[in-house]
């Protein structure tokens, strides 16, 4: 309890809001270390959560990715808007409608700027782990369509959600959470944050991304380097997203995946691209050099092998969607095993029966 309100402490301080008062995190934190007595639990504190967790990325490389991105923002982002549009397309299929919702990390940017009062939400918190794109976000609030929409803007970790338990009836994470060490434990922790019957949304990016620059960046380096180094993260599969739901306690679990060709002018056009949604290595064991050779051979191939006719260079981004809710009495449930009345055998007789008369 005290680990988790006090990371709550820290990204309101990193906000801004007692900034005033204490003049660091850790004062905050001291000075309220006798007031959380009796709060509610949050999520991090459920057994298990964080009991298999394997570190694969290099979570403070990525909040300064985080950070780039957020200066690097600017103009519009045809790709990253499409998926959000489609992730928040499934909200116009629920009759139910979300009074308060989080949006977590990734894209959050497009997702608060293209809602437009789907779902019926009206309190929205933004929260992301860079202190630096949660002041753009709060910056460029002025930008977005309101429709009374009340927003808060917080600081904090995928991994270690800083909300409590039973406090949100929608979670929605736009290609954000692969990023995350224990991907299974962080959609946990989404469960637990919502009220029952809340809804799960999110979008991750598939095995299948980048596919093409993975090929090249083998390629050159085998050539120029004698043998490879990880260079590009590991995502999960198609195959995997309807376990991760299913293993997170999600109930009406639905999957399905979409992929998106984007054309580039060049490999280095791509690399920039990726830059500007922070979606370049953080992988712990990665080589913290690229050899200017490499990384020429890297872009020669990839164009000797995948440019179109015009010049341009494809680059496949497969994106996976999840849906899942929080299981609720009037939900659903399948009937359990050997409750049939009725054979198979019974019912193929009847359409054999009715096709000779």
């Amino acid at each position: 309890m005290a680990v988790s309100a006090a990371r709550v402490i820290a990204g309101e301080w990193a906000s801004g809001k007692h900034s005033r008062l204490f003049p660091s995190p850790a004062a905050a934190i001291t000075a309220f270390s006798f007031a959380i007595a009796g709060l509610a639990s949050f999520c991090t504190e459920a057994d298990g959560v964080l009991s298999s967790r394997v570190k694969i990325f290099d979570r403070d490389l990525k909040r300064k990715h985080r950070d780039r991105a957020a200066w690097l923002m600017g103009g519009k982002n045809d790709f990253v808007d499409s998926v959000a549009e489609n992730l928040l397309d499934r909200l116009e299929d629920c009759k139910k409608t979300f009074s308060t919702a989080l949006c977590l990390g990734g894209s959050s940017e497009a997702i608060r700027r293209l809602i437009r009062g789907r779902g019926g939400i009206e309190k929205l918190i933004m929260m992301d782990m860079s202190l630096d794109m949660v002041k753009h976000l709060k910056n460029t609030e002025q930008n977005y369509v309101s429709n009374n929409l009340e927003t808060l803007y917080m600081v904090g970790d995928e991994e270690f959600l800083p909300i409590k338990e039973n406090s949100l009836e929608l979670v929605v994470s736009c290609l954000g959470l692969h990023w995350t060490n224990d991907l299974p434990g962080a959609m946990i922790q989404c469960r637990l944050a919502l009220k029952p019957d809340g809804l799960f949304l999110a979008a991750i990016l598939g095995g299948e991304t980048l596919k093409e620059l993975r090929m090249a960046c083998t390629i050159a380096q085998l050539e120029r380097e004698g043998g490879i180094s990880p260079r590009m993260s590991p995502l999960a599969q198609v195959r995997d997203a309807g376990n991760l739901l299913t293993r997170a306690g999600f109930a009406l679990p639905g999957v399905d995946v979409d992929e998106y060709t984007v054309r580039y002018d060049s490999a280095l056009e791509l690399i920039e691209h990726l830059r500007t949604m922070g979606e370049t290595n953080a992988l712990l064991q990665r080589s913290n050099i690229l050899k200017r050779d490499t990384a020429l051979a890297t872009a020669a191939v990839y164009e000797s092998m995948f440019a179109a006719e015009d010049g341009k260079i494809p680059a496949t981004f497969q994106v996976i969607y999840m849906t899942g809710w929080k299981e609720h009495p009037s939900q659903q449930k399948s009937k359990s095993r050997g409750s049939a009345t009725i054979s198979f055998e019974d019912i193929q007789n009847h359409f054999r029966s009715n096709e000779v008369s």
